[in-house]
């Protein structure tokens, strides 16, 4: 059996497959659906990360195709309803990535809590902002999770060690899981009024698009630090502008956008005294996430074909 790989993977777990598996990589196909439509039927199984669209027209030429890997967690970029439809078995990689998702919130939270871009960005232009420039401590401080899944779980647990006070909004989850950690479950317009720190942790559904507009905005009180890894349409990103501009936030962390890579519109639109962190997609992207991410996707082919 056949194997394409569109995007990274440790060559170690490709190694692995390659005792069981004719194994042909290629990275270039990531970003050329047209070749990789004209070659997909020649595959068993197809392995991806998030550049590669596996859609509709991509898939109706996969005829021997059987399963797709895919080295993370969202699923936004497969046609999983076709695959459902024409038994095409798709494996994402759940939870390899949690440790380094939540420890990029809680880094994000402290960096923009503290203000290091605006602190950083007079330092280096030989300003010295000791006493113009206030920073914050997370000790105390009101963090609000919009979704309670594994990564909040997790960020839940880290964020009490700063005596962090922590609630959630989650329809999908029963309080009697939030007992475990310890917190509330409220709905999400109590989020919005109370929380200093709001971290988006939601899938993207037709529901969550736009979550973050601007009545959103408008609602919270506490002037919080937003933090999106999850996915970057959960905000609308022209009203996240507004709304830093018109102090309704205090600053803001993206992992994700609307467009990947990031349009240099949106770069743009940000002026220089922004208290923000921006990042390409790398959260759940560490030395050790991928090596988890790559031997779980590996083992679960192999579990799959019962090698």
């Amino acid at each position: 059996m056949k194997i394409l790989v569109t995007e990274f993977m440790e060559a170690k777990s490709i190694e692995t497959l390659k005792k069981h598996f004719d194994v042909t990589v290629d990275q270039n196909l990531s970003i050329n659906s047209n070749e990789l439509k004209k070659i997909i039927s020649k595959f068993d199984i197809l392995i991806v990360r998030n550049k590669t669209q596996v859609d509709k027209e991509i898939l109706e030429n996969a005829s021997n195709l059987k399963f797709i890997g895919r080295l993370g967690v969202g699923l936004d970029n497969v046609d999983t309803e076709y695959c459902k439809n024409n038994n095409i078995y798709v494996q994402p990689a759940t939870g390899m990535n949690a440790d380094s998702v939540a420890e990029y919130v809680i880094n994000a939270t402290l960096c923009l809590l503290k203000k290091i871009p605006l602190i950083h960005q007079e330092t280096s232009i030989g300003n010295w902002p000791r006493t113009s420039i206030f920073s914050r401590e997370l000790k105390g401080k009101k963090i609000g999770l919009l979704g309670f899944g594994l990564i909040a779980k997790k960020v839940t647990i880290m964020a009490k060690i700063f005596n962090a006070h922590i609630f959630a909004y989650d329809p999908f989850v029963d309080q009697s899981i939030a007992n475990e950690f310890d917190i509330k479950l409220v709905d999400i317009n109590e989020i919005f009024e109370k929380a200093e720190v709001i971290s988006i942790h939601l899938p993207l559904t037709e529901t969550t698009k736009n979550l973050l507009n601007y009545e959103a905005f408008k609602k919270m009180l506490k002037q919080p630090i937003i933090i999106n890894s999850s996915r970057g349409s959960i905000i609308n990103e022209e009203d996240l502008l507004r709304a830093y501009d018109e102090k309704l936030i205090s600053g803001f962390a993206l992992d994700v956008y609307n467009n990947e890579p990031v349009q240099k519109n949106f770069l743009e639109s940000i002026k220089n005294n922004t208290n923000c962190m921006l990042t390409p997609h790398i959260a759940g992207v560490t030395i050790e996430s991928n090596i988890r991410v790559s031997e779980f996707i590996a083992n679960s082919v192999k579990q799959f074909f019962k090698l």
